[in-house]
Formats: C-alpha cells, structure tokens, sequence
C-alpha cells in the first residue's frame, strides 16, 4: 500500500502524530510531506500552492491512500491533481477550527472554517481524536452555514458527515515503567503551550494563593514557550520562589524525568481537543486534575476532575496536596496506547 502523508502545520502534536503512524504502520510505504507551524494564515489557506511548488514530482505520483489533517486544503488539492481524488482520502481532526477560542485580539477567520469544511466534504473517512471535536465540528460548521446569504439546505450534508465521522485518538507510545504507582508526594506539573488558551492565569492565581496560605508543595513549568507569551508566567515566577523546581522547556530526556516525578498534573485550558501532555503525564502516574469541560468528560472520571472554577481546582489541590491518602489511584492509561490501537488504524487506511 502506497500512502501519502500530509500535514499542513505540523506542530507539535502533529508531528507526535505523523511519526507515530509511520512507525507503527511499518508495511505501509508511506511518503510524508510537512510544512513548518508558522505564518497559520498562509499555512491554512496556501498548503496546496506550497506542495504544488515545492513538490510537484511527489503529487503527481499515485497513492492508494491519502491521510491528512484536518489543516489541509484537500479539496483545492484534488482539483490541483485530479488523480489524488480516486485514493482513498482520510482527513485526520487533531482539532477543528470552529471551536478555537480567539483572543481579543482576533476576529473569526472564515478561510480556516471553509478549509476544514471544504476537507470534510472531500474526503472519504473523517476521523476525530475525541466525541467533542466532532460534535464541536459539527455544532459550529451548523452556526457557520446558516450566515451564508441564502437560506441553503445544509442538515443533510452535516448530519453525513456526523454519521460517517469515527472517534480515533492520537496514541501515545508505551513507556516501559508501571503505570500503577502510587505517590505521595507534593510536585505539581504544568506542561503545555504558555498560551493564553491554556488558561494560565487561572493556574498561577491557584498556586499563589496556596504559597500565600502556607500549603507546601513545589511545581515544574514546562511546555512549548513563544516569544509573547502571557504576563502572568514573569509574575509567577517570581512569587512562587524558590517552589519552582523547573521552568521553560526540556530536552526530551529531562522532561521525561521532571514528568515522572511529578505527583499532580493539572489544566485549566480554555482549549483541549484531547491533551497529549495530560495523557502522557498520566502514563508517568501523575494524577491528573483537568476542568469540567470540553474533552475532559469522557476521557477522565469523576475523580480526576474539578468544576472548572478556581475555587474547585483549589480546594481540590489542597485536599490532594495534605492528605495524599485522599487521592484516587493513578488511571489506566493503556487504551490511549499504540499497541491498542494500531488495528484500528491499519483498518481505517485499509477502508474497512
């Protein structure tokens, strides 16, 4: 089987991704082409001119299956190279557009909503790493149509793309370490993009008002920096003191020793479609503790979640942070793994 990989801003859960498949699918003779996560306007909208002129000789050649994301302009691609639509055409969601929080700095940007439109309605098989990113999908692709200037009929295209649409999640890969461990220690862990849709105020304010009122533990900021990044990490940083243990990002190694210690991963984001660097703490036997919103319900129980306000995240870390024999057992991280679901994947390029 002959299979093109595209993805259109391949950051950093889209590369996680992308290496994944072409690991795990060994006998698939898989040709890959990324473009850089900058510039997401250009990205979104000029993926196929950037193929088509850096690339030619590959997308002239015939695959037996395409797999995208979800940033990919598929169907301006296939009109490009008419011979791409008879493949199998999969498009993969790590999130979708209409349901990306906008600063206040931004407007809606309609471009990107009609891609990922535009890349559903061309492709064969649609794939959502979560229930929430289709239904969220489908909800805002719903509100969307209806401002188009004429009143057209779009209930059966978007319930189609509702039917035909199947819940994958990104895997993450099997860390040879048990899983079941119970810790008792006090390190919480922060380890995701310092964005403002990250929420990270809410965090900051969390912590610094346990250190004001004397509740001891200490904390590892980590994850992906950019050059304007929220006010609040300067801020925290210097009240929380000597508390911090670690601060900005890591080798892969040091991070994957700074997450291992850890005993409480927490989130506070206003945007999750899934939440790699959750799961992948929760594989080290870091308890995590995310809000009551957005994918969270039907990833983690109960116990591993708060009420989404800060006064629940807080009374929730103190309990934990205390009286460690309060705290619930670390989750089974196991179907989130490759091994379970590489027969998945396999049958999703195979058509089945």
């Amino acid at each position: 089987m002959r299979a093109l990989l595209l993805s259109a801003y391949a950051a950093a859960s889209h590369r996680h991704w992308a290496s994944g498949v072409v690991e795990w699918l060994d006998d698939v003779e898989w040709t890959l082409l990324e473009l850089p996560p900058r510039h997401f306007r250009w990205r979104i909208r000029g993926n196929p001119l950037s193929w088509m002129l850096r690339d030619h000789e590959i997308l002239a050649q015939r695959y037996d299956v395409i797999l995208a994301t979800s940033m990919v302009d598929l169907a301006t691609l296939c009109g490009l190279y008419p011979h791409l639509g008879q493949a199998h055409k999969v498009v993969y969601f790590h999130e979708n557009q209409f349901a990306y929080p906008l600063s206040r700095h931004q407007k809606p940007q309609a471009e990107a909503l009609m891609v990922n439109l535009y890349s559903a309605l061309a492709a064969d098989r649609l794939v959502f790493n979560t229930a929430y990113n289709r239904d969220s999908f489908v909800a805002g692709a719903r509100r969307f149509l209806k401002r188009m200037p004429e009143n057209l009929p779009a209930a059966r295209p978007l319930a189609k793309l509702a039917e035909a649409a199947e819940v994958l999640p990104v895997p993450i890969s099997p860390l040879h370490r048990p899983s079941s461990l119970r810790k008792a220690g006090r390190r919480i862990i922060w380890n995701h993009r310092w964005e403002y849709d990250k929420n990270p105020e809410d965090f900051f304010a969390v912590l610094i008002s346990l250190a004001e009122r004397g509740i001891e533990f200490d904390v590892a900021v980590m994850g992906q920096t950019f050059r304007d990044c929220p006010t609040i990490f300067d801020e925290a940083r210097q009240r929380l003191g000597e508390r911090v243990v670690c601060w900005g990002p890591q080798p892969e190694g040091a991070y994957r020793e700074v997450l291992a210690s850890g005993d409480v991963v927490v989130s506070t984001t206003w945007h999750e479609f899934q939440g790699l660097s959750i799961m992948e703490a929760a594989q080290s036997s870091v308890l995590p503790l995310v809000p009551e919103r957005l994918c969270f319900p039907e990833l983690y129980a109960a116990e591993y979640r708060y009420d989404g306000t800060r006064e629940g995240l807080e009374s929730t870390l103190e309990a934990w942070l205390t009286s460690p024999d309060r705290r619930p057992p670390p989750p089974d991280v196991s179907a989130w793994e490759w091994p379970a679901l590489v027969g998945r994947y396999r049958a999703l390029l195979s058509g089945r």
